[in-house]
C-alpha cells in the first residue's frame, strides 16, 4: 500500500458524487445578499450561519494552488477554531499535506482530528499507515484496530449512495486489516496477523504486500499452520512474478515446501494452483514427511537382506539393528555374527593388559564412549599397548551385547599387526543412521 492509495481513499470516501462537500451558509453563491436565509434543501452538509465564516471556509476551499488552499485552510480554523466544518477541514489538510510531500504535517491534521473526533475512521487509517511506514508497529496496530473498531459507525457522507458507501468502506477496511495484521506480525503475535491478514487478502486476494506477510504469519507460528502457508507463500511467489524478488520468494517457498513433505515433487503443481485460485481450494493440503522411526530404519536395512549381506553390513548398521530394531531384526543380525571372528578397525577409548574398550562408529567416537569391550586372549606386552584416541585394528568374537546404552562385547581378542584383509569392516566411515 502506497500513501497515495490510502489519500484516493480517503478523498473517495470523504466526498460526494460531485467532488468535496460544501457547506450550507447565509452567504451562498455569488451575488447572495449576506443575511438571506438559507435555501431549502435535503443535504445533511453542515450548516454554516456566520455569512463571514462561510466566506472564509469558501475562500480558501476555490483555491486551485495545493498551497495556497493549505494556508486558506489553515488561516480558517485559526479564526473558526469551533467551526462546524473543522473536522472536514481538517481532513482535507490530510490529503493536501500528502499531496504536497509533507508527511509530518500530514500526521499532524490527522491528529487534530483525532483530537476532534477520536473514532474518526481516515484519520486512523492515515496514522495507522504513517505509524507503520516509521516502523512503530505497536502504535500502528492501536491505530489500525480503533479504525477497524469504529468502521461499523461511521457515518455515510451526504450525497454518496448506499453502494458507494458500502465500497467505501469495504476499501477503508481492507486497508486497516492489511496495516493490523503486519504490524502484528512484526510484534510476533502470528494468530491476531493470520486473523488481520486473511481478512485483508480475501478482500483484495491480488496485493501481494498482504498476501507474502499472510504466508510468514502462518509459517512462522508456532506451531506453524503449514499447510495455509504453503499455499501462500506459493500465491506470493506467483504475484511476484515480474518483480525483483520474484526468484527469492519461490526460493524460500520452494524450501519450506521442501522440508516440510519431504521433496519438491508437487511444488510446480502447487504453483499451477495458486496461479488462478486466491484462498485455498476445498480439500486443500499438504501431505507431511514423516521420517521413519529408528525401528523401521533397522527394519528396512535387514528386511532382505541374506546372511552374507548381513555380514558385509558396517558395525553401525549392527549397531542400529540390535539397539533400536524389534526382537526379530535383532536376532536377524545377532544369529549371523554371533560368535563369528570379525576383524574391525575402531578407536581405542582405553585400554588394559587384557581388556580394550572401544568406539567402533564414528558417532561413539565423537562422543568418545566405547561400543565395544574387546577381551583379550592374553595380557598385551606393554611395547603394544594401544593408546587412548589412536586407531586400533583388532580381531574379536561377539559373545553378548547390551543394546541400550550399546555395548557389544567381543572375546577371543587380538591385536592385528598389519593391515586387515581388504574384506574387513572399516565402520569408522559410517555413521548411525538417524535415531
Amino acid at each position: 500500500m502506497k500513501t497515495s492509495l490510502v489519500v484516493v481513499v480517503l478523498a473517495i470516501a470523504a466526498c460526494g458524487a460531485g467532488g468535496q462537500t460544501t457547506p450550507q451558509g447565509q452567504a451562498g453563491a455569488a451575488g447572495q445578499q449576506a443575511g438571506a436565509a438559507p435555501s431549502a434543501t435535503a443535504s445533511s452538509a453542515p450548516v454554516i450561519k456566520d455569512p463571514a465564516e462561510y466566506n472564509a471556509y469558501m475562500g480558501a476551499a476555490q483555491q486551485t494552488d495545493p498551497n495556497a488552499k493549505v494556508s486558506g485552510f489553515e488561516a480558517f480554523l485559526v479564526q473558526y477554531p469551533n467551526s462546524v466544518m473543522k473536522q472536514d477541514v481538517l481532513e482535507a489538510l490530510m490529503g493536501l499535506y500528502e499531496q504536497t510531500n509533507n508527511q509530518a504535517k500530514m500526521m499532524d491534521a490527522a491528529n487534530r482530528v483525532i483530537q476532534a473526533n477520536p473514532n474518526n475512521v481516515r484519520a486512523l487509517l492515515v496514522l495507522a499507515y504513517s505509524n507503520k511506514a516509521a516502523n512503530n508497529f505497536p502504535e500502528a496496530r492501536k491505530n489500525a484496530e480503533a479504525g477497524l473498531q469504529a468502521l461499523p459507525n461511521m457515518t455515510k457522507p451526504d450525497g454518496v449512495s448506499d453502494a458507494d458507501f458500502a465500497k467505501q468502506k469495504a476499501q477503508l477496511g481492507q486497508l486497516l486489516d492489511g496495516i493490523a495484521g503486519f504490524a502484528a506480525l512484526q510484534t510476533k503475535d502470528n494468530a491476531a496477523a493470520e486473523k488481520d491478514l486473511r481478512a485483508s487478502v480475501e478482500a483484495n486476494p491480488n496485493n501481494l504486500q498482504d498476501v507474502y506477510p499472510l504466508a510468514l504469519a502462518y509459517l512462522t507460528a508456532t506451531p506453524p499452520d503449514n499447510v495455509n502457508g504453503l499455499f501462500y507463500i506459493a500465491r506470493a511467489a506467483n504475484l511476484a512474478a515480474g518483480t525483483p524478488n520474484a526468484a527469492q520468494v519461490e526460493a524460500y517457498g520452494k524450501g519450506v515446501y521442501t522440508k516440510y513433505h519431504g521433496t519438491d515433487q508437487g511444488w510446480s503443481d502447487l504453483m499451477a494452483t495458486t496461479k488462478t485460485a486466491s484462498t485455498p481450494p476445498a480439500g486443500f493440503t499438504v501431505a507431511q514427511y514423516v521420517p521413519p522411526t529408528p525401528a523401521q530404519q533397522a527394519h528396512d536395512l535387514v528386511k532382505d537382506k541374506t546372511p552374507d549381506d548381513i555380514k558385509k553390513m558396517s558395525f553401525a548398521d549392527w549397531e542400529l539393528v540390535l539397539s533400536a530394531g524389534e526382537q526379530a531384526d535383532a536376532d536377524k543380525v545377532w544369529n549371523v555374527i554371533k560368535g563369528l571372528p570379525l576383524q574391525m578397525e575402531g578407536w581405542v577409548i582405553k585400554a588394559t593388559s587384557t581388556e580394550v574398550d572401544i568406539a567402533a562408529s564414528q558417532d561413539d567416537n565423537d562422543a568418545k564412549r566405547a561400543d565395544i569391550t574387546l577381551n583379550m586372549t592374553g595380557p598385551i606386552p606393554d611395547r603394544l599397548m594401544p593408546k587412548e584416541g589412536a586407531t586400533f585394528d583388532f580381531e574379536g568374537t561377539p559373545s553378548s551385547y547390551v543394546p541400550s546404552p550399546f555395548v557389544m562385547t567381543m572375546d577371543k581378542g587380538k591385536l592385528l599387526k598389519a593391515a586387515a584383509p581388504a574384506t574387513r569392516k572399516k565402520p569408522p566411515v559410517h555413521r548411525h543412521p538417524t535415531h
